[in-house]
């Protein structure tokens, strides 16, 4: 199969590779995963009173999964337009940083670029930067940015038309682990590096100290510094060798 990797140049990978069977396999588990909170998110907005229509539509055009459900909280809560549209902009400043890291496997093309950014979120990132091969990286992304997308609109719009109740059934169920779960499962791998294992311990212990006195999504902004603190320790240690 030909496909164009990020540099512009035309590469062969076949739908046979294992690399990319592999891709595809986590896409679709992460996309399985976020079904049930696509419910929720039907059933808040409900709530909330927007129109199904309207809450699929906000699904379809910002497509930002913590984001929604910090607006719509706002908005359900008696808050303004304006709360909810800056509790969303927090939640999604770490997209800044997704894109400097996946650039590199983006086509040249603006328009096709512009399109992508649609499905710059964690799921799309996780798949991507599963695998180091720059060829697949652009695959990666697209599986879990596509998969996720599908799945996130679909169970929106049942949840919003469908499925009554308080909102509590994923809890209720204990089907809310299933996103952390299948996060850990595509770090797990990763962590036979030492350096990423001092980026997740770092990122772990900033995120847990600063979540009693931030705001949700702050902390895992706040996260991020982790990756040049175990860097600069990386090249200090291997100075000293």
């Amino acid at each position: 199969m030909q496909e164009l990797s990020g540099t512009g140049t035309v590469v062969s990978v076949p739908l046979t590779d294992p690399a990319r069977r592999s891709l595809l396999t986590r896409a679709l588990s992460l996309a399985a995963a976020v079904a049930p909170f696509g419910l929720a998110f039907g059933v808040l907005a409900s709530q909330a009173g927007l129109d199904p229509l309207v809450a699929s539509g906000y699904s379809l055009l910002v497509f930002t999964g913590s984001a929604q459900f910090a607006a719509v909280a706002v908005l359900d809560d008696g808050g303004t337009v304006v709360a909810a549209v800056l509790a969303g902009l927090l939640l999604n400043l770490r997209c800044l940083a997704f894109g400097i890291v996946m650039a590199p496997a983006f086509p040249r093309s603006r328009a096709a670029r512009a399109l992508a950014s649609q499905l710059m979120i964690d799921e799309a990132m996780a798949v991507g930067t599963a695998t180091d091969d720059p060829r697949l990286r652009w695959f990666g992304y697209l599986a879990g940015g596509l998969g996720v997308f599908v799945t996130w609109n679909l169970a929106t719009l049942a949840g919003a038309m469908l499925v009554p109740g308080t909102g509590t059934f994923v809890e209720d169920l204990g089907i809310d682990a299933t996103i952390p779960a299948a996060f850990l499962a595509l770090l797990w791998p990763r962590l036979s590096d030492p350096v990423q294992r001092r980026v997740a311990a770092l990122g772990a212990a900033i995120a847990l100290a600063l979540a009693p006195v931030l705001p949700a999504g702050l902390p895992i902004i706040a996260a991020g510094a982790a990756v040049p603190l175990a860097l600069k320790f990386a090249r200090s240690a291997d100075r000293q060798r």
